[in-house]
């Protein structure tokens, strides 16, 4: 049995798509903001997330944006009513896997589930690790590795790094990083700048080269080739 997050703020939209999966024996959970949405998608573990665009409070480009910054790699689906080739692209680049026009085709959606779901299933013995250079993250043990030297992190560097590999060879904006560690519960003192100069000080302790790159007034990024 499939489970499925649905984030959709039509209730209408909504209540037609669930008849039609739980029809199918489909296992629904259903939030109608994206606040909610972000919140369930974190806490649980799902086989596809169908997210709409248009949400209240966070928007489904945010949604999809703060899960992959935190290497949540579940197949996420857009729903959107704008068609535009900017659109598309707009939401393939923030991490979704696969985008439907409204209005569609339920049959569309239960096979385009059935696509991504078959292709997660084929990498999911490759996803427990994340390989970046001479670094090694183990995401069922939470166990980071650099050239076969066990590094030991608290959960935030874990985080933070977790987050760097994952967008890997790309900029990761402060903001973001921000957004993985406390979401809308920002500290007052800029706490991040402390995060990342353990993690720099872990992460370089019997090394020479420096793994981490700080790009003024922007983000950081892994130095690696």
């Amino acid at each position: 049995m499939l489970k499925i997050l649905l984030v959709e703020d039509n209730k209408q939209v909504a209540d037609i798509i669930f008849d039609y999966f739980e029809a199918l024996d489909y296992d629904l959970d259903y939030a109608a903001t994206g606040t909610l949405g972000l919140k369930l998608a974190e806490q649980h573990a799902f086989d596809v997330i169908i997210l709409d665009v248009m949400l209240p409070g966070i928007d489904g480009i945010g949604i999809c944006q703060r899960l992959r910054a935190n290497g949540n790699n579940t197949p996420i689906i857009m729903l959107t009513a704008r068609d535009t080739h900017q659109d598309e692209l707009l939401g393939f680049s923030t991490g979704a896997d696969d985008y439907i026009i409204k209005p569609f085709d339920l049959a569309l959606l239960e096979a385009r589930i059935n696509a991504l779901h078959r292709r997660a299933q084929q990498r999911v013995h490759l996803s427990d690790e994340l390989v970046v250079g001479p670094l090694r993250l183990k995401r069922d043990q939470h166990l980071v590795y650099r050239e076969d030297r066990l590094i030991k992190l608290n959960p935030s560097c874990y985080k933070i790094l977790l987050c760097l590999m994952s967008n890997h060879p790309n900029v990761v904006a402060k903001s973001t990083i921000e957004d993985v560690l406390w979401l809308d519960d920002l500290p007052d003192q800029d706490i991040l700048r402390k995060h990342i100069y353990l993690l720099r000080s872990k992460l370089n302790q019997h090394f020479t080269s420096e793994m981490i790159t700080t790009i003024p007034k922007v983000g950081y990024k892994l130095n690696v080739e």
